[in-house]
């Protein structure tokens, strides 16, 4: 099923994480003993079915703007028999409201506002909780500007340098950088 999810992904052009970077963030929540994940872009469901996969105590919610993709992630996830640990809300992040906390927020949507979520979700990571965001590398462009042609890849190029800025300087947390993937952020709350 796992590469049935790849496949139809890689033929309608939807973003997933790639393979070397979800395998780490898995193996990441399986050294970390995390067991309550905030995941913030569903597409298709891969990213939340690979987590889930990772342990049967993991529980996940997940938000999905598309309403094409939010049926299909649920239409997947139901197919792996994982509707009772993987929640799917449809709407947009940048106004759901999430009640509770979580081990991990993952953060997999629209580059542009990556700032945003990180902020309005904060308050729901626990104390010792982390942030992952995906995609801060945007298949090289963001290393190498001079490659980003369009109005709209220079746009998102800018935006997560941006971002990157902001987590470089954010007084409450500690990033570091993954390049595995298309690169990643873990941050985690400045003990200090």
């Amino acid at each position: 099923m796992i590469e049935q999810l790849e496949q139809y992904a890689k033929e309608h052009k939807i973003p997933i994480m790639l393979k070397d970077g979800i395998d780490y963030l898995c193996n990441y929540i399986k050294e970390h003993n995390i067991k309550n994940i905030l995941e913030i872009g569903t597409a298709i469901g891969y990213s939340a079915i690979r987590m889930a996969q990772v342990s049967p105590d993991i529980s996940i919610t997940t938000i999905e703007k598309d309403e094409e993709r939010y049926n299909l992630a649920k239409e997947n996830i139901k197919h792996l028999n994982l509707e009772n640990r993987i929640r799917v809300i449809y709407g947009d992040a940048l106004e759901t409201v999430i009640e509770g906390t979580f081990d991990l927020i993952f953060i997999d949507a629209s580059k542009g506002h990556s700032i945003d979520f990180f902020k309005r979700y904060l308050s729901n990571l626990k104390q010792d909780g982390v942030i992952i965001t995906d995609n801060l590398s945007f298949h090289g462009l963001v290393e190498d500007d001079s490659l980003a042609v369009t109005k709209n890849q220079r746009s998102i190029v800018k935006k997560i340098k941006k971002f990157i800025e902001f987590l470089d300087n954010h007084q409450e947390f500690v990033t570091k950088y993954i390049n595995v993937g298309d690169k990643i952020s873990i941050s985690r709350r400045n003990s200090c």
